[in-house]
């Protein structure tokens, strides 16, 4: 918890300063209050006046306004903080996670993110709002309280301290229980989240299986225990409150008790003073319980809060392995080379790719193909660095992709994903994203670009043409038209460096066709690495990388890889005639 207090900027840091002030001078005015009611029993006793009553029932009066006022204001202060708390460290935490590789992102899983972000700071928020303000309050009110007590009764002392006890004895046996209960609850609201999460996506496919009842039963049985766990934490600590009361209760009694047996012993010169004494120590005593109690809520909101303040914690001081290097400038444009390249995934023994070589000159197009599971799209993705290698370099413009910044090596590329990528926003938007100028690019340039990736007859018959809105996801445009967007905003970016990963599989034959076509006119000056699984996609390329288990077993042209090659041969085969192969 501490660890991530330290996120609180100097701003922050000045009002929780503020805040102790007023914290510090409500405490003395409340505590002031049973000064003022011994003076008044005094005064009834000892048959004052009139007035003299009302001056002490004032002062009492302007004591419980500007206590009020002074809690008014540390509540608008604190609320401010842990507000502006809450939003830099969501803010942090979303640009960790913009910077994490691929394997951090699996490691801690979209779910949990998602709640880290959400759940758990509200957790923290919630524990800066209400916590602060008892932490501090708590310790000096009890502290204060007890400096006015001391001295005046053993006896009532011997009670509250006894009281103060039984109280701490209670709140830690309690939190042994409730504490590992409140981990269990936020790995089981992780998978809650990533089980909705997982069939929302696919609800298609769960609905055309008829497997509604297996998906339901599936969450039921985390959602029974998510609401177990709960509800033992709930009902553990809600013996919290009438054991409180009982505790406060007891006091007052055993105060009243003891006082009444004191003053009925007592001379009568002394009764009155007693009886005053009794009444302000009573009133202490209840300051004195109050605190603790106020520290007792604490504990019960500290183990969730610093349960989330750790998971926030592991998330923001995660050493990413994916680090900027410092080159910006290189003197070639357009290069791409593969020098003995092995890869294998964190954790596995087996390699994914074993050693790759290859080169790729300004204006060439490379194809990649091979079978599934043969390693084409992790080759790609060892590119732009959402993997590093193994073993080998990769080589952008004559240098190490490991020393560009990631900025500048991510300028020279033009990226398309197996599965197109839509954001909520209009189709400028979504074409004109990423581009140097703060997505803001000339409309002749997206128009040229959705020409190019043959997205123009479907936008243009669009309600808003190019301001027309995209879903989120772009559920509300088919799998075709998704890619050719997305095919149309690696175009307006102009990178040198095109990355195609497999980004045609949608588009009918003839759209195919007709968009390599015009795609290899607009981008004859740039680079071009295709993956793709269709030999009618990859026939046309200057060089054509074969796969098979993450070995290169075959590169070269069209007809040199038909020639030579049993894996290429066996792929073609399985897609084309051999007369149309021979026709080509």
């Amino acid at each position: 918890m501490l660890k991530l207090f330290k996120n609180l900027e100097k701003k922050d840091w000045i009002y929780v300063f503020i805040s102790i002030i007023f914290i510090v001078l409500q405490v003395w005015l409340e505590l002031k209050i049973p000064d003022y009611m011994s003076k008044i029993t005094e005064l009834v006793q000892l048959n004052g006046t009139v007035k003299e009553i009302l001056v002490q029932g004032g002062f009492m009066l302007g004591c419980a306004l500007l206590s009020f006022a002074s809690s008014v204001v540390v509540g608008y202060i604190i609320a401010n903080l842990a507000s502006n708390f809450s939003k830099n460290i969501r803010e942090k935490l979303f640009n960790k996670v913009q910077s994490f590789s691929m394997e951090e992102i699996k490691k801690f899983q979209t779910s949990s993110l998602i709640t880290r972000t959400i759940n758990d700071i509200g957790n923290v928020e919630m524990m800066l709002t209400f916590g602060l303000q008892m932490i501090i309050k708590a310790p000096i009110t009890a502290v204060w309280a007890i400096g006015k007590i001391l001295g005046k009764s053993f006896e009532w002392t011997a009670i509250t301290g006894g009281a103060v006890l039984v109280l701490l004895a209670m709140v830690i046996t309690l939190m042994i229980i409730v504490l590992p209960r409140f981990k269990i609850v936020q790995k089981l609201i992780d998978s809650i989240n990533g089980l909705t999460r997982e069939n929302l996506k696919g609800i298609r496919v769960v609905r055309a299986f008829n497997a509604e009842k297996y998906q339901e039963d599936k969450f039921e049985k985390t959602n029974k225990k998510l609401t177990n766990t709960q509800l033992f934490n709930q009902k553990v600590m809600s013996l919290m409150s009438p054991m409180m009361y009982l505790i406060m209760n007891g006091v007052s009694l055993g105060i009243y008790f003891v006082g009444a047996s004191l003053i009925y012993e007592a001379l009568l010169a002394d009764k009155i003073t007693l009886f005053s004494n009794m009444v302000v120590f009573s009133s202490y005593a209840m300051q004195v319980i109050m605190s603790f109690l106020m520290l007792a809520m604490i504990f019960i909101m500290y183990p969730r809060a610093s349960i989330s303040a750790d998971r926030i914690n592991e998330v923001l001081h995660t050493k990413t392995k994916i680090r900027d290097g410092k080159e910006t400038k290189t003197s070639e444009i357009g290069t791409i080379e593969f020098k003995n390249v092995s890869f294998k995934y964190p954790d596995s023994e087996e390699y994914v790719l074993e050693d790759i070589s290859f080169k790729a000159s300004k204006g060439e197009t490379i194809a990649i193909i091979g079978s599934t599971g043969s390693g084409k799209s992790t080759l790609i993705n060892l590119i732009p660095r959402f993997y590093d290698v193994t073993e080998g370099k990769v080589l952008v413009d004559g240098i190490d992709v490991r020393n560009y910044t990631l900025s500048a090596l991510h300028d020279r590329l033009g990226y398309v994903p197996q599965r197109a990528v839509m954001f909520s926003g209009s189709v400028n938007y979504n074409v004109g994203y990423g581009t140097k100028t703060n997505y803001e690019v000339t409309k002749d340039k997206i128009k040229k670009a959705v020409k190019v990736a043959q997205a123009e007859e479907f936008v243009e018959k669009m309600p808003q043409k190019y301001e027309s809105a995209i879903a989120q996801g772009g559920t509300n445009v088919s799998g075709g038209q998704k890619q050719r967007i997305s095919i149309a905003r690696a175009i307006a970016r102009d990178p040198e460096i095109y990355i195609f990963d497999d980004s045609f599989s949608a588009l009918d034959y003839k759209t195919d066709y007709i968009l390599r076509k015009e795609l290899k006119n607009y981008t004859k000056d740039a680079t071009s690495i295709i993956v793709a699984q269709r030999i009618g996609t990859i026939k046309n390329a200057d060089k054509i990388i074969v796969l098979d288990k993450g070995k290169c077993v075959g590169m070269g042209t069209h007809k040199e890889l038909l020639k030579n090659c049993e894996v290429y041969k066996e792929i073609a085969y399985s897609q084309l005639s051999k007369e149309e192969l021979e026709n080509e």
